[in-house]
């Protein structure tokens, strides 16, 4: 029978969909009929496919009727990486290729008109989801089998060629073909930065020990946080030198990581899987689509989901546009991102530390003591620019931090704390181990994620603790967001001194971090 099939698969943002891919050659009216929902691409590729399959040297059927059917049809279907299954679909009904030897195999791959494979984005997640349904076998583009291989019990054969492919189908001799160039959109100055932040260390930054401290939190708990203070002031230093606190990323958390890269085409292939947490500082004239994701055709995972796991930096932020900030407010309360458009609607992970990096004035020379000021802003553009750092987005925020430019003298301190980065990371790995094995039966990792009513209900503070919370929250200190904030803080402050439950002073020390006071002295002696 002109009839076969084969597999592949859809993307609908990071979630992945089976797809057969079904060819019938019979009798009719000529033409080449693709149904099943293409988008424009896709519906370029029976062109590609009749140009590769002729210049492979095989017949394509221009006497008969084709039609292609990409199912489920009601699924919409968008990219090139269907051009692979789509050929060979064609050559099977053709009896070029042996039908039973297309069950149970994944195809992956755009084809050019030679006949050569190309690569492809989302490769790590298309196998992600073909694994969960029971494919075991994919074929790929051969630069892409180390990003396919990632996924456990799947074999992979990566191919250069339709000819190859046909061939190890058939079970003959692969024949030669040129090599397959890499993803285009590989990224070319990763060194820069990168390289720059491996070289910093906590050690480097002299007389900042309250905001040492804060990032200890916030990386061991994973929180947001806030930092403020005069240009030169140590912000943007210290915000770089939070993913060296990380601790190295867990399988699951790098598959995640690594999918959301494959899915954005910025996966490198020399990188294989990521295994440490990302940084991203995107610059203050930054769209909405590029921050949280979207764009036209399929959805592109936008910065906040490229950090998944690691690192958001908003430096600059009040100069951020009102849309952007104001799309903040989802992810950073719920960790993820919901991207809805007429005919599709995406959730992507975006649970990353954010940092909120803000001067206290646009020139950034504002001081609270007159004498000390050097402002020459008016009353109402300080007004104007602090306005976008208030109300819903500080609410979650979980730490707040308040900088000043070291004195020569702090600088010049002998005595003061100049822990390495390498020490600080020992203590912040201690603490998520504690509190992998509190929540080891939940589906959250850290206590910044934990939901505020588990947290009461099965995590309470002690009673004097809670009752200081309360206190804080009748007198209009705290909104209830807050306090939740609050009670998470203190879990990470109480894992941090190996303590079994927050008591009074934990929940101190997390009242201060969350509202911006100072920290006593003992308390950061203590962490350090």
């Amino acid at each position: 029978m002109p009839f076969a099939t084969t597999h592949t698969v859809a993307l609908n943002g990071a979630v992945g969909h089976l797809v057969d891919v079904q060819a019938d050659v019979s009798s009719g009216q000529v033409a080449t009929v693709l149904v099943g929902r293409p988008d424009s691409a896709l519906n370029e590729s029976r062109d590609r496919c009749r140009m590769a399959i002729i210049n492979s040297r095989y017949d394509w059927p221009s006497t008969r009727r084709t039609t292609i059917l990409l199912s489920p049809a009601d699924l919409p279907k968008r990219g090139t990486h269907y051009d692979l299954a789509i050929a060979v679909a064609v050559l099977g009904a053709t009896g070029v290729v042996p039908t039973g030897s297309l069950a149970g195999v994944l195809f992956i791959g755009e084809l050019t008109l030679s006949g050569g494979l190309r690569s492809v984005p989302g490769v790590l997640p298309m196998v992600m989801a073909a694994a969960g349904r029971g494919i075991r076998h994919v074929v790929v583009p051969e630069p892409q089998v180390r990003e396919a291989s990632m996924v456990p019990g799947v074999d992979v054969l990566g191919m250069r060629s339709l000819a190859q492919v046909v061939a190890e189908l058939r079970d003959e001799p692969v024949p030669d073909a040129p090599p397959v160039a890499e993803m285009s959109g590989s990224r070319l100055l990763s060194w820069r930065g990168d390289q720059r932040r491996e070289e910093t260390d906590l050690a480097d930054l002299v007389g900042m020990e309250d905001a040492r401290f804060a990032v200890e939190v916030a990386a061991a708990g994973g929180h947001h946080l806030l930092l403020s203070g005069p240009k030169g002031s140590g912000k943007t230093s210290i915000a770089e030198r939070i993913p060296g606190v990380l601790p190295d990323l867990t399988r699951e958390e790098s598959l995640e990581l690594t999918a959301v890269h494959s899915l954005a085409g910025a996966l490198d292939p020399a990188e294989g899987m990521l295994t440490r947490p990302p940084f991203s500082a995107p610059h203050h004239d930054a769209s909405t689509t590029s921050l949280v994701g979207g764009g036209t055709g399929g959805v592109r995972p936008g910065e906040i989901s490229r950090a998944h796991c690691g690192v958001l930096l908003l430096d600059e932020f009040p100069l951020f546009r009102a849309d952007v900030i104001n799309a903040l407010r989802q992810p950073l309360e719920s960790g993820d991102i919901s991207i809805a458009r007429a005919e599709e609607s995406v959730v992507l992970p975006a649970r990353s530390i954010v940092v909120l990096a803000a001067n206290p004035c646009p020139c950034g020379n504002f001081h609270p003591d007159a004498r000390a000021s050097r402002c020459t802003c008016t009353e109402v553009r300080r007004r104007d620019y602090r306005r976008k750092v208030t109300g819903p987005i500080t609410d979650r925020i979980d730490i707040t931090r308040h900088l000043s430019v070291a004195t020569p003298t702090a600088r010049r301190d002998p005595l003061a704390v100049q822990e390495p980065t390498a020490a600080v990371r020992a203590r912040v790995e201690a603490a998520r181990a504690r509190q992998a094995d509190r929540y080891a039966e939940q589906t959250w990792r850290l206590n910044g994620h934990a939901p505020g009513p588990a947290l009461a209900r099965t995590w309470p503070m002690s009673p004097e603790a809670t009752r200081l919370v309360d206190d804080w929250l009748w007198s209009g200190k705290l909104t209830r967001r807050g306090v939740t904030r609050v009670h998470r803080l203190a879990w990470t402050v109480a894992d941090l001194a190996e303590v079994e439950r927050p008591g009074t002073a934990e929940a101190e020390v997390a009242l201060r971090l969350r509202t911006g006071q100072p920290l006593l002295a003992a308390t950061v002696r203590r962490a350090g």
